[in-house]
C-alpha cells in the first residue's frame, strides 16, 4: 500500500539528531527550534526538520528557514511504522553534514502516546529541554530534575534556559543545575521580543507569510550562535539511519489529475499526504481559489485543504467565477474532498466574527459561523458509515480536528459518511462531494487512498 516502505536498504550511517521539547506550551521551543535550524543551516549543514504532532504551522516555519519539507511524526495519527520510516527516509542518502531536528509539542510528557516523550523513545532520540526561566531562578533546577527522573527511558541530555534576564540570573541557575541535575547546560537565551512570531486563533502565522523577515532571522541566528553551544548540541547523540532507495510509485493504468487548492486561505496540508497521493497514481495540479478564475484544465478530482478562509472570506466571495466553477463541478458529479477550511468554503454561507455573511461555493446546503472560542480540538478515528470514496463500510481512518467555526445550519437530508468514537456523525456527502472538519492523514491508511483512486476511475467509467 502507498504508505508502506518497500524501499531497498543499504548500509547504515549515524546522523546527529535530537528532539527539542518544552516543559509547557509557550516555553519558547518554537523560537529556539527555528533559531537552531537557521543557525545550523547557516553553517552549511543539511538540516532536516520534523514536527511531533498534527500541527500544520510549525512545519511551514521549519521550511521557511531550512528550505526543506518538515514531516509530521505523530504516533497516534500516523502510526509507529510510518514515523520510523519517514524519519529514516528523510535523513538517508544525503551524504555528510545532515542533522535531524524534531520539534516537540506542548509539554514534553503531555499527550500520552502522541507526546514528544513517546516519540523520542520510539526513535531513540536524545531530548533537549527548553525551560522558561523568566520568573524563577534556582527553582528551575527542581523542574529539570523532575523531568529527568519522571521517565528514565527518556534521555534528557541537554537543557536551554529561555528568557533569562541578567548575568546574575544565569549564575543562580547554573549553580543550582550543575549541583543537582544530569543534563548538560547548552545555553541561556535572553528575553528578546524581536524574535516573537505573531499569532492568531489557530496559532502562529504560517511560514508562507514570512512572519520573520531577513533582518530578524539574521538576528536570531546571531543570538543562537552567541548564547547556545551548537557544537555541544551536535554531540548529544546520533541516530542510526539506513540508507535507502525510495519505493517506486504504484503502477496505474493512468495518472489521475488531482486539483489541489493551495494559497493563503487553503494552506493546511500534510506534505506526506501529498507525496502518498502522488505515489498512489495522482498528478497534483495546484490552483488558487482566491485568485484563479477557473479550475485546472483536465482535472479528475478536487481537493480543498484547511486554512484560513475566514480571514479571506470577502475576497473568496468576490471571486464569483471560481465559486461557480466549483459548484458546477460538484453538481455535475465531480469528486471532491474538502477538509475544515475547505469544507467551510464549500458551504453556502460563512459568517465571520463581525457577523457579516459571505457567499461561498454552495456545494453543501449549510451555513458556518465563526466563534471567538474554540469549537473542537482532538484526534479523530472516523469509521466509514457506508461504502464511499474512501473505502468500505466499517473501515477506520485517522485524523485531527481543530477549528473555531461551527455549523449553524445544515440541511437534515444531507448524508454523513463518518461515525466518530463519541457517536457523532461527521463527513457530509452531497453527490460525489465530501466535506468534513477532520484533517485526514494517510500514514496508516494506504488502502483508503487506493480506494479513492478506484472510486474516481469507477465514476468516470459510469
Amino acid at each position: 500500500m502507498p504508505q508502506k516502505d518497500t524501499a531497498q536498504s543499504f548500509s547504515d550511517t549515524r546522523v546527529p539528531s535530537f528532539l527539542i521539547g518544552g516543559t509547557t506550551s509557550g516555553s519558547g521551543k518554537t523560537t529556539i527550534t527555528l533559531g537552531i535550524l537557521a543557525a545550523l543551516s547557516a553553517r552549511g549543514l543539511a538540516v532536516q526538520p520534523f514536527k511531533c504532532g498534527p500541527d500544520f504551522i510549525d512545519p511551514s516555519l521549519h521550511r521557511m528557514v531550512t528550505g526543506r519539507i518538515s514531516s509530521n511524526l505523530d504516533l497516534r495519527m500516523c502510526g509507529p511504522e510510518f514515523c520510523r520510516n519517514t524519519f529514516n527516509r528523510r535523513l538517508s542518502g544525503q551524504g555528510g553534514g545532515v542533522v535531524g531536528v524534531v520539534e516537540g509539542v506542548m509539554g514534553l510528557f503531555d499527550g500520552g502516546i502522541s507526546s514528544s516523550a513517546a516519540l523520542a523513545k520510539a526513535l531513540t532520540l536524545p531530548v533537549v529541554l527548553v525551560i522558561d526561566a523568566r520568573s524563577a531562578a534556582e527553582s528551575v533546577a527542581a523542574v529539570l530534575k523532575g523531568f529527568e527522573v519522571y521517565d528514565p527511558q527518556v534521555q534528557i541530555r541537554g537543557v536551554i534556559f529561555n528568557r533569562v534576564g541578567s548575568e546574575r540570573h544565569v549564575e543562580l541557575i547554573r549553580g543550582a543545575v550543575e549541583k543537582s541535575c544530569q543534563a548538560r547546560i547548552l545555553g541561556f537565551f535572553p528575553r528578546d521580543t524581536r524574535f516573537e512570531i505573531p499569532d492568531r486563533h489557530l496559532g502562529l502565522h504560517m511560514g508562507e507569510e514570512s512572519p520573520l523577515d531577513e533582518i530578524q532571522l539574521a538576528g536570531l541566528v546571531a543570538a543562537v550562535e552567541k548564547h547556545i553551544d551548537l557544537d555541544a548540541l551536535l554531540s548529544l547523540g546520533t541516530s542510526r539511519v539506513t540508507n535507502q532507495v525510495d519505493s517506486p510509485p504504484v503502477v496505474r493504468g493512468r495518472r489521475l489529475k488531482l486539483a489541489v487548492a493551495r494559497d493563503l486561505p487553503f494552506c493546511f496540508y500534510y506534505e506526506d499526504n501529498l507525496a502518498i497521493l502522488e505515489k498512489a497514481g495522482f498528478e497534483l495540479l495546484m490552483f488558487s481559489p482566491l485568485y484563479d478564475q477557473s479550475l485546472p484544465a483536465g482535472m479528475d478530482v478536487l481537493y480543498l485543504g484547511g486554512g484560513y478562509p475566514e480571514l479571506h472570506a470577502e475576497a473568496l466571495s468576490r471571486n464569483v467565477a471560481m465559486r461557480a466553477a466549483i459548484a458546477e463541478w460538484a453538481k455535475g458529479g465531480g469528486v471532491v474532498h474538502a477538509e475544515c477550511g475547505g469544507f467551510m468554503y464549500l458551504c453556502e454561507e460563512l459568517i465571520d466574527l463581525d457577523g457579516k455573511t459571505h457567499a461561498m461555493a454552495g456545494v453543501f446546503p449549510a451555513t458556518v459561523k465563526m466563534q471567538s472560542r474554540l469549537s473542537r480540538l482532538g484526534y479523530r478515528q472516523p469509521r466509514l458509515r457506508m461504502d464511499c470514496l474512501w473505502g468500505k463500510k466499517g473501515e477506520k481512518m485517522y485524523g485531527h480536528e481543530f477549528h473555531y467555526s461551527m455549523i449553524e445550519r445544515m440541511d437534515p437530508d444531507v448524508e454523513t459518511i463518518y461515525q466518530l468514537e463519541d457517536g457523532r456523525a461527521e463527513g457530509f456527502k452531497v453527490g460525489n462531494a465530501v466535506g468534513s472538519y477532520i484533517h485526514l492523514h494517510f500514514g496508516q491508511t494506504g488502502k483508503n487512498v487506493d480506494a479513492f483512486y478506484n472510486y474516481i476511475m469507477q465514476i468516470q467509467k459510469g
